[in-house]
């Protein structure tokens, strides 16, 4: 890995053109998490337990189209603009129109067979094929912009903020524009204006995706993999990774976390609460909270080092949990209080765990003397929708076990299932979460520092070789 000479030097620009691609990338992964399993429960009429099955399912065959994708931007020659940059371009326009035929509303008095096919077909395509083949270089494309691993956490920063501006406009805005009240004061979701939304988003997504292709400069140059294919090497290398295996199991924790918290908060509010103004409330306060943390986490890292900054924040998010599963809170704004108290440790461990990645890159670097970026990211965002699919498949199945449907959507048994589901889900999530990092994640504050003065000597050494 070497870095270009005479290029414009890392700043403000990379940071916002990368903070672009995830805005991009997350108006249809949050759009997906927060509203798929409503819109098909509630305007399709497809059962929660279906729908979260699918969704979990799915995920598991990306074990196969991750890798695959992983490989391919590992051993593709670099274009113009970088290595990266390019699949940006090619993969802006599939993934948006994939993500808008997934809420195609006017199907929705086709048969239930054709409808669940479509829901199917929809969201292997989007969520398989084009996702991945535009988030695995995205992600990977983090190394190629800086060397530096503080410019590095910056850009998981700022990633971070470009994922919370797409939540603002889906968490804040959305529930004030596709729900109706009927004539029992239930908040219903429109299918039209779920379709329209939709359609929105798409648009956003390409215009995103667009400005991070014209903004990012890959700065360091990724040596093209030549070597032959080797499954059965690749495999056993991955999982001899404690590092690696370490932000997997982490990550699946964050993402359980992260998309149950999101996806109840379309059930709970509308339905418990009764009250989709604070649903918005909500996603705004959550949106905040992000900002606010994002002023002062690098520095924070930096000091008491990643692992030991998100093990924190984890601890606080279950504690704020269980206390609200205890309370059994009735009135909406003071749920509102509590959810964004335990956002905080949401929003740190996002802050930072694009930067988290990297140091296994690095560390990877150092135990074995290769460099897989593509491949290892591509493990890593397999990881990520192995949480997406947990978090499906558990808010799926725990619905359907306390007997939501359309007809009994507002009944008090069913009301009461979905507030707990909404608490005990997450703080579960945040004490898995805690318990791994501890236990199983290696990549303290003291081996960040050392990997990365190893791997700074080796790029001295390199450049200096006659």
């Amino acid at each position: 890995m070497d870095t270009k000479k005479g290029e414009k030097p890392f700043g403000l620009r990379d940071k916002i053109g990368y903070m672009f691609g995830d805005f991009g990338n997350d108006f249809t992964f949050i759009l997906s998490s927060m509203m798929l399993m409503k819109f098909y429960s509630d305007v399709m009429g497809v059962g929660v337990g279906l729908v979260g099955i699918m969704m979990m399912v799915t995920r598991f065959l990306d074990a196969f189209t991750d890798i695959a994708m992983g490989q391919i931007v590992d051993r593709s020659r670099p274009g113009k603009k970088g290595k990266f940059i390019k699949w940006i371009l090619w993969m802006c326009g599939p993934v948006s129109i994939a993500s808008f035929l997934m809420y195609a509303s006017w199907f929705r008095d086709m048969p239930m067979g054709f409808k669940i096919f479509w829901m199917f077909f929809t969201y292997l395509l989007w969520g398989s094929v084009f996702y991945t083949g535009i988030n695995i270089p995205y992600g990977s494309m983090a190394s190629a912009i800086s060397a530096e691993p503080n410019d590095r956490a910056a850009l998981s920063n700022w990633r971070t903020i470009g994922a919370s501006l797409a939540s603002m406009f889906i968490g804040v805005i959305l529930p004030l524009i596709v729900y109706y009240e009927d004539e029992n004061g239930n908040q219903i979701l429109s299918g039209a204006r779920m379709s329209f939304a939709a359609f929105i988003c798409s648009v956003g997504s390409v215009i995103c995706y667009l400005i991070c292709y014209a903004m990012v400069m890959e700065r360091v140059k990724v040596e093209r993999k030549t070597e032959k294919f080797d499954l059965s090497r690749l495999l056993i290398g991955l999982a001899k990774n404690k590092a690696l295996v370490g932000i997997v199991a982490a990550s699946v924790c964050m993402l359980l976390v992260q998309l149950t918290a999101s996806t109840m908060t379309t059930y709970v509010f509308p339905n418990y609460f009764k009250n989709t103004q604070a649903q918005a409330a909500a996603g705004l306060t959550g949106i905040l909270i992000t900002f606010l943390c994002a002023a002062f986490t690098v520095k924070l890292s930096r000091r008491f080092g990643r692992k030991e900054l998100a093990v924190v924040s984890s601890v606080l998010g279950a504690v704020v949990y269980a206390i609200a599963y205890f309370m059994q809170i009735k009135d909406a704004w003071l749920f509102v209080g509590i959810y964004t108290i335990a956002y905080i440790g949401l929003a740190v461990f996002s802050l930072i765990c694009w930067a988290m990645i990297t140091d296994v890159i690095d560390d990877t670097e150092v135990q074995t003397g290769e460099r897989s970026d593509g491949t290892i990211y591509a493990v890593y965002s397999f990881a990520r929708k192995l949480g997406q699919a947990a978090s499906s498949g558990v808010s799926g199945l725990l619905l359907s076990a306390i007997g939501y449907s359309q007809a009994t959507a507002y009944d008090e048994k069913v009301v009461k299932g979905i507030y707990n589901i909404t608490c005990l889900v997450p703080a579960v999530g945040y004490i898995l979460l805690a318990i791994v990092l501890i236990f199983l994640y290696p990549l303290g504050k003291a081996r960040v520092e050392s990997n990365t003065e190893t791997l700074a000597k080796k790029r001295k050494e390199k450049e200096n070789a006659p």
